[in-house]
């Protein structure tokens, strides 16, 4: 068997001294798949995607990145490791242009941003022929694009997204889901934490659950959508699916 390009064993981790927010939480994510992490307000969902990332003391367990240990990296090498975050708000540079935010993605390896840019705008067409606009004049929706083509502009193992449809319409958040799974088709392994449980478990190939920093169940999207447990427990009205 392959090993995971991500891989999270018993992490305890948290912001302030003897308070944590995940007790032992488990995390694996293969080459190639969309992974869905869903769970009410407050179970660590968000935490969990930077503890990965290096943002939150890691106190116990371990993260592993294609077989390398990584617990406890800072962000600027998990970087150059191939992880790229996109975080729920403050995402784009505002006062720059949506070819100096993709620039911004590369500044590490700036020889290869042609060749990356050409990915990117592949996916996302509009940043190509809009280039020239500057962030701050660009909807929520269309920030969200540029924050996703800045991340995929390193080329990365893995992509990790916190509540990439977090305040859009709903036609807007239709469009994320689709750019979602556009990523995940182009071969970037995704990670994506949602709070709209019913898309995410239709898109995703695999979903955790989490619930008091634990991760309380596993299965397929579709195993999950159509568990009557889980909908009466996570999905709410859900049940009418």
């Amino acid at each position: 068997m392959s090993t995971p390009v991500v891989f999270a064993e018993n992490l305890v981790a948290g912001y302030l001294p003897g308070v944590n927010i995940l007790n032992g939480c488990n995390l694996v994510a293969n080459q190639g798949e969309l992974i869905g992490i869903i769970g009410p307000n407050g179970a660590g969902k968000s935490t969990l995607l930077k503890a990965i990332f290096g943002q939150v003391n890691i106190r116990d367990g371990k993260i592993f990145l294609n077989g390398e240990d990584i617990t406890g990296l800072k962000a600027n090498k998990l970087v150059s490791k191939g992880v790229a975050f996109v975080p729920q708000t403050n995402n784009v540079f505002p006062s720059l242009t949506i070819e100096e935010n993709l620039e911004m993605g590369v500044f590490q390896t700036p020889k290869r941003f042609k060749e990356r840019f050409e990915f990117v705008t592949d996916i996302f067409p509009d940043l190509g022929k809009r280039r020239a606009q500057r962030a701050g004049s660009l909807s929520g929706g269309e920030r969200q694009m540029v924050a996703m083509g800045r991340a995929l502009m390193i080329d990365p193992s893995v992509l990790l997204l916190d509540e990439p449809s977090a305040g859009l319409s709903p036609v807007r958040q239709d469009e994320t889901f689709l750019r979602v799974k556009e990523v995940n088709s182009a071969g970037v392994t995704v990670i994506m934490v949602e709070q709209n449980a019913r898309r995410c478990l239709q898109i995703c190939d695999r979903a955790y659950v989490l619930d008091q920093g634990k991760d309380a169940h596993t299965g397929t999207g579709r195993e999950l959508l159509n568990d009557p447990k889980m909908v009466e427990l996570y999905l709410g009205n859900l049940a009418e699916l």
